[in-house]
């Protein structure tokens, strides 16, 4: 993943393959050298299990809405609305309605990548 990177690279989200994960929930992302973006379609009712990871996440819900839950609260991001995730916080989220959210992360999500997220496997 240390690969330099010398040339800008332009893609079409409709271009990338959607990766089907659980029932109810597809992704496709690109990756850069320290950040990766991911567009996550969600059904209504999808569940994103408890999970934590060591990247820093930044979820921009572009359509839709979450609920993410947490130890100590519960958060309903809208349309338009942006949540940021510390590193290591224990988290998981329910599609309130069909839901077409972007996340950035930092660095990229390794097990994305190596296609070691089981948590988000059916």
């Amino acid at each position: 993943m240390n690969e330099t990177i010398n040339e800008a690279r332009h893609y079409r989200w409709d271009d990338l393959p959607l990766e089907p994960m659980k029932a109810g929930i597809e992704r496709h992302f690109v990756v850069g050298t320290e950040t990766m973006l991911a567009r996550i379609l969600l059904a209504k009712g999808a569940h994103v299990p408890r999970h934590s990871h060591p990247n820093e996440q930044v979820t921009y819900v572009l359509s839709g809405a979450l609920r993410f839950v947490f130890d100590d609260r519960e958060v309903i991001v809208h349309t338009g609305e942006v949540l940021c995730i510390p590193s290591n916080l224990p988290h998981e989220a329910f599609a309130l309605e069909e839901t077409v959210d972007l996340d950035v992360f930092t660095p990229p999500r390794m097990d994305w990548i190596h296609r070691e997220d089981a948590y988000l496997r059916g």
